[in-house]
C-alpha cells in the first residue's frame, strides 16, 4: 500500500516549520526560502491581491498606486524579496529584509534608519483571508513596501528611525536607573502611538482635498480600507501631536479614531517635532493605556548604545 504523505505546510502563518527552526536557533534575520511556498500559499496571495485591487484604486493615495506599479508585483504568486528589492532599492535605497518573527522595537526602528524594512515571509492560510492579528508577507509587501518607493515617505521612515535612536541615546544618559526605565517606557509608548496612527493607520488629503489612505494596516485590509473612509461612526481629525501621543489604541477591531496629514512633507515635519518634544521632556509622562511596553522592546532601547 502506498504511503500517504502529509500535506506540505509551506510558509503558512502559524504553520511554518522553517520559521520554527530559525526561531529555535535564535535567528532573527533570515533568507526567504522561496521554494517552500506551496500552491495554497500562492493561492492565498492571489486571492488577497486581486480582491484588493479595486479598493486600492478607489481609496488608496496616489503615491501607493504608483508604488504598486513600480514594484511590478505578480498578482498570481507570492513575491520574491530579491525581485522586490531590485525595483525598490533603485528608487529610494530601501530594501525588504526577511525576518523570522517579532522584531523588538528599537531594532525595528533602527532598520528603518538603515533603509531596511523587516519583512515577514509567511502568509496567512487561504481559509483565514479576512483577519490576521500578526503581520504576514501580504501586509508587509502589499501594505507597507509600495509606500517605500516614494522618496518623501521613505525619508520620513529614516527620520523616524533617527528619532528612536535619539530616544536610546537620551535614556543612556540618565543616571537614575528607575527614572530611566520610567521615562523610556513613556517615550516608547509615544513612539508606538505615533507610528500606529500614521504609518499603520494614517489618512491623507488627496489632490482635491478628499480623504485617501496611506497607512499600511488599512491598505492591506479589504474591509477596513472602505470602512475607514465611508463609515460615519469613524472619527477623523487633522493630526495634532499632543492628541496622538496620548491616544491609546486596540489592535483587534476596526479603528474608531483616525488622524489626517496634509502630505508626506507634513508627516516628515511632524517626526521632527516629535523628536524636539522628546528632547524637551514632553514624552516623559504620556497618558497610560495601550500599547503596553514589553520587556523585549524596553531592553532593545536600553542596550542600544552599550
Amino acid at each position: 500500500m502506498a504511503q500517504i504523505q502529509a500535506p506540505m505546510m509551506g510558509l503558512t502563518t502559524t504553520q511554518a516549520p522553517f520559521i520554527e527552526k530559525a526561531q529555535s536557533e535564535g535567528k532573527l534575520y533570515i533568507e526567504q526560502p522561496y521554494d517552500l511556498y506551496t500552491d495554497d500559499n500562492h493561492e492565498a496571495w492571489k486571492v488577497l491581491f486581486n480582491r484588493m485591487r479595486p479598493r486600492w484604486e478607489k481609496y488608496a493615495n496616489e503615491h501607493f498606486l504608483q508604488g504598486i506599479a513600480n514594484l511590478c508585483l505578480d498578482p498570481e504568486r507570492v513575491p520574491r524579496l530579491e525581485d522586490v528589492n531590485q525595483f525598490l532599492c533603485a528608487l529610494t535605497g530601501f530594501r525588504a529584509k526577511a525576518v523570522a518573527g517579532y522584531v523588538p522595537a528599537y531594532l525595528f526602528f533602527d532598520c528603518l534608519r538603515q533603509r531596511e524594512f523587516p519583512t515577514t515571509i509567511t502568509i496567512r492560510h487561504k481559509d483565514s483571508i479576512d483577519y490576521l492579528p500578526e503581520p504576514d508577507i501580504f501586509h508587509d509587501i502589499s501594505g507597507h513596501v509600495p509606500m517605500h518607493t516614494d522618496k518623501a515617505f521613505a525619508d520620513t521612515l529614516v527620520r523616524f528611525g533617527e528619532c528612536a535612536h535619539t530616544a536610546a541615546v537620551r535614556a543612556s544618559e540618565m543616571k537614575d536607573p528607575v527614572l530611566r526605565v520610567k521615562r523610556l517606557e513613556s517615550v516608547i509608548k509615544a513612539l508606538a502611538r505615533f507610528f500606529w496612527f500614521t504609518i499603520e493607520f494614517g489618512l491623507m488629503r488627496g489632490p482635491r482635498k478628499e480623504l485617501k489612505v496611506y497607512g499600511s494596516g488599512l491598505l492591506s485590509s479589504y474591509g477596513e480600507i472602505e470602512h475607514c473612509i465611508e463609515a460615519p461612526e469613524v472619527q477623523r481629525y487633522p493630526l495634532q501631536l499632543e492628541w496622538v501621543i496620548n491616544q491609546s489604541f486596540e489592535i483587534d477591531h476596526y479603528q474608531p479614531l483616525l488622524f489626517i496629514v496634509d502630505s508626506f512633507d507634513h508627516l516628515f515635519s511632524l517626526v521632527g517635532e516629535l523628536e524636539a518634544w522628546m528632547k524637551d521632556g514632553k514624552l516623559d509622562n504620556v497618558s497610560p493605556g495601550e500599547p503596553g511596553v514589553n520587556e523585549a522592546d524596553l531592553q532593545s532601547f536600553l542596550v542600544a548604545t552599550t
